[in-house]
């Protein structure tokens, strides 16, 4: 949905929470209501005109952009479809994740070669997707639900698990900032329960210093992944030797 086809929806919202007519904002504008209606329907209010519905239900139009922003829905997750586009165009899916690790216009402009206009026609798409709201002079917000996440086996899930994964495990892990561990056991199925939970407080933290770091400047900052794995398995390799029966 576009900002104008919100905008008039929210004001849609206040006229009706205040019991106003089309034929009193007909009225009030010196219109017929049919006019009136047809504002509606192709979107076509002037400012001018905007700001008179406004002031007739006593709102400044920065009260009702403030409505209008207040009354959106926070996405969790994106659409399958809307997953699919994103992994098809990598200059999407990679604005994509800059913006969700914080950073800036100018940050991605001078680290990634994309002009400006591509840049802006980019992010645009993901205002669109609501991930972002664009605010003026090239700047935008992060609009999405705290709890936002990919599709479970969805199509970006999959492309980082085709992709991503091998090329990130494809290393060795000796510096004193990385680790790679790697721990086998028969545990019961209480236990097994309990390294879950451990595991995913452990990615809450990890979610937490992403969010308590994003205010650092980037050159403070480092792409950092962490990869967690855990369910009952055996090695394939050491099944085929089990007796059978």
């Amino acid at each position: 949905m576009s900002q104008v086809a919100e905008l008039l929806q929210a004001l849609k919202r206040e006229l009706r929470a205040k019991g106003v007519t089309y034929r009193e904002v007909a009225e009030f504008l010196e219109l017929s209501e049919n006019s009136v209606k047809r504002l509606f329907a192709e979107r076509s209010f002037s400012i001018a005109r905007l700001e008179k519905v406004c002031d007739l239900l006593g709102l400044e139009l920065s009260d009702l952009v403030q409505i209008m922003v207040e009354g959106r829905e926070s996405i969790t997750m994106l659409t399958e479809d809307q997953e699919r586009e994103m992994v098809g165009n990598t200059k999407l899916l990679l604005v994509a994740i800059c913006v969700f690790n914080h950073w800036q216009f100018e940050q991605i402009l001078a680290e990634y070669r994309f002009t400006q206009t591509e840049l802006t026609q980019l992010l645009a798409k993901l205002d669109r997707l609501r991930i972002i709201e664009l605010l003026p002079l090239n700047r935008f917000k992060l609009v999405v639900d705290k709890n936002f996440t990919w599709r479970t086996n969805g199509p970006i899930q999959r492309y980082f698990q085709k992709y991503a994964q091998p090329e990130f495990l494809d290393a060795k892990f000796l510096r004193e900032d990385e680790a790679l561990i790697f721990t086998n056991g028969y545990l019961s199925e209480s236990s097994r329960l309990s390294m879950l939970r451990q595991l995913k407080r452990l990615s809450v933290e990890f979610n937490r210093l992403h969010e308590e770091d994003g205010s650092l400047p980037l050159s403070q900052r480092q792409g950092t992944s962490l990869m967690l794995a855990f369910r009952a398995w055996d090695f394939s390799v050491f099944s085929k030797l089990k007796r059978v029966g």
